[in-house]
Order: C-alpha cells, then sequence, then structure tokens
C-alpha cells in the first residue's frame, strides 16, 4: 500500500521556521518527482514546490521563493519543506505529492498524495 505520511506541521509565529517532512512508503520514490502543495480555507490547491528525482533541480512558486527549501533522501524516502520568514498567507493545509511527471506546477500530474498537515502562522 502506497503511503505519504506528512509531519512538522504547528502553529509558528510570524516570521519563525517550520519543517515539514514527507515519509513515503509501499514502492520505491527513488524515480518520482516530489512536490509540496497547500490549500488554505476556501481557496484551490496551489502549487508549493517541486524536486526532481535526483534532488539537483527544485522548482518553488514565487510567493515562497527565497524563503522555502525543499530537499529529498532518497535512501529514506524523505522529501523535506524547510520554511524560513512565515507569513500569515502561508497559513494552509500542507500537502505531499509524488509522481513521474511533466508539468511540475500541476495537482493533477501527481498519482500520489499525503493525507495533509495543518500549518498555522499567526501575526
Amino acid at each position: 500500500q502506497v503511503q505519504l505520511v506528512e509531519s512538522g506541521g504547528g502553529l509558528v509565529q510570524a516570521g519563525g521556521s517550520l519543517r515539514l517532512s514527507c515519509i513515503a512508503s509501499g514502492r520505491t520514490f527513488s524515480s518520482d518527482v516530489m512536490g509540496w502543495f497547500r490549500q488554505a480555507p476556501g481557496k484551490e490547491r496551489e502549487f508549493v514546490s517541486a524536486i526532481n528525482w535526483s534532488g539537483n533541480s527544485a522548482v518553488y512558486a514565487n510567493s515562497v521563493k527565497d524563503r522555502f527549501t525543499i530537499s529529498r533522501d532518497n535512501a529514506k524516502s524523505t522529501v523535506y519543506l524547510q520554511m524560513n520568514k512565515l507569513k500569515p498567507e502561508d497559513t494552509a493545509f500542507y500537502y505531499c505529492a509524488a509522481g513521474i511527471v511533466a508539468a511540475y506546477d500541476s495537482p493533477r500530474e501527481y498519482a500520489y498524495w499525503g493525507q495533509g498537515i495543518q500549518v498555522t502562522v499567526s501575526s
């Protein structure tokens, strides 16, 4: 059974940091693109960041560029999202996703999803 499980979310003050982790199991994900998306109440799910299979290429949404860093450890089947200088507008449910994708920023491209984890940034 394929599973993606996120951890590391929570409540933080504006300007603070959080590190999300996503552990994948059930099959080998070392060839997949791993991505992070988020969804705030009343809004559509939006792309945050993605990283290629080897970890040497990453893309970011403009809203998080220079504040968030994605990385992966294929030996541990884990992808991370280091979030610094957090803002109240970063508040959302964050989802980990995996798949063989062509368009990194399209949720439809990803075959596997985690249950998500809440990140709340207070002002």
